[in-house]
């Protein structure tokens, strides 16, 4: 098929595939510190132009969670099909490994955001001489020492499980032996229970909780299917920049098809998740609970019906075919329209509730993002090359290398 022309494999001769460990040229350590210097300016930018610690705040809170979102998506692929024992992911399972090492700089920046002041600027129940009736009654949950404590209990749980996972992904490439491909189906089922209950609660402290009077019990949910469909966005897009470098020549159009499916169905699930939300506060119709919607819908009514249309319209009709979802020169495009659509949702999630109907899209929040992807990869590739892109020495690599798909 047309699409398949984009690879250059040999999956006869898996046993001599060359280019396996990745190297990290100085060409692109230049460019993502440049980068990040571009970032650094910006943050200066906002700083100096008087727009306010709001905005500076929300901006690194937005970026600072969306990105380590994507990290521990990551790592939860790699559990997920651990414990499922799957075979196919194993030839790309380096990309998500490497994409959790940016669970700890992500706890740094948040680390530093929350104790220089920037909760005082994002939550308003940090307030305690203004706190009102509805606040008063969540103040068991919602306050700044018990806040700080779920902050070191999530951190320490991923960076830890991240660190364990890794390391024994790695013995189990080196040896072969069942002793780590049974450790790490076991750490991977900690984490996954792990995860599941602190992608909700962090969701809840850090971005619910930024408009403190509403609440919605999707909320969870929501979020975290915005972190897969972006976290598997981000997967392909490596994945892409590592063939185009000439690596990862093992990968076949089998693999990239299943991640093509992937990055479909969570975009459908995303948006069955939003109407579910949505749908159910429109047709109550209580004040206390539209006022979150009707505020966006007031102020960022483009920004809202943009993120349908990235989200949810463009992965719908153009990877509803399968011949486009095992081809680059589709999968790239779309993966980096739903990598942005989701940075917008992440965005209209965070705004309207700090800084109000005076946000907007300048070069604070572009110039910062810019040097958050530019941290991103630095840290990703850097990861990268520290353990061989080809985990030969794996139970199902065989398998993976070999696989194929009837439909």
């Amino acid at each position: 098929m047309q699409g398949h022309k984009v690879f250059n494999l040999k999956p006869s001769n898996y046993s001599a595939m060359d280019n396996q460990s990745f190297t990290l040229s100085k060409k692109l350590v230049t460019i993502s510190m440049v980068m990040v210097a571009i970032g650094i300016v910006s943050l200066a930018y906002g700083y100096f132009a008087g727009l306010g610690p709001g905005r500076i705040a929300a901006n690194i809170l937005l970026n600072s969670f969306y990105f380590l979102g994507i990290a521990l998506v990551g790592l939860f692929f790699v559990a997920v099909h651990a414990i499922a024992e799957s075979g196919w992911q194993v030839s790309v399972q380096r990309i998500g490994e490497a994409m959790s090492s940016f669970i700890p700089v992500a706890g740094i920046l948040l680390l530093l955001l929350f104790g220089l002041g920037g909760m005082s600027a994002l939550y308003e129940w940090t307030h305690e001489e203004h706190l009102d009736a509805i606040l008063l009654k969540k103040v068991a949950y919602l306050n700044v020492p018990f806040f700080m404590i779920r902050f070191v209990i999530y951190f320490a749980g991923w960076i830890l499980l991240a660190h364990l996972i890794k390391k024994t992904s790695r013995k189990l490439d080196q040896h072969g032996d069942m002793f780590y491909f049974n450790r790490l189906r076991m750490l991977s089922a900690i984490f996954i229970v792990f995860y599941a209950i602190t992608s909700v609660t962090s969701s809840w402290d850090w971005l619910m909780s930024i408009d403190a009077h509403w609440f919605s019990t999707l909320y969870g949910w929501y979020v975290f299917s915005s972190m897969l469909a972006s976290g598997i966005a981000v997967l392909i897009i490596i994945l892409i920049a590592l063939k185009n470098m000439g690596y990862m020549t093992h990968v076949n159009p089998e693999h990239v098809h299943d991640l093509g499916k992937y990055l479909f169905g969570f975009s459908i699930f995303w948006a069955y998740l939003w109407f579910s939300q949505y749908m159910l506060i429109w047709y109550a119709n209580i004040p206390e609970e539209t006022i979150y919607f009707y505020t966006r819908l007031k102020y960022f009514d483009n920004i809202f019906f943009l993120n349908l249309i990235l989200n949810l319209v463009v992965p719908l009709f153009i990877l509803m075919t399968r011949n486009s979802k095992r081809m680059f020169s589709v999968l790239l495009p779309v993966s980096i329209i739903v990598f942005i659509g989701h940075w917008i949702d992440m965005y209209q999630i965070i705004m309207p509730g700090v800084v109000g109907k005076e946000a907007g899209i300048g070069l604070l929040e572009i110039g910062l993002t810019i040097g958050f992807i530019g941290l991103f990869s630095l840290v990703i590739f850097y990861s990268l090359s520290k353990a061989p892109l080809v985990p030969k020495n794996h139970p199902f690599y065989k398998e993976s290398i070999k696989y194929h798909t009837n439909y």
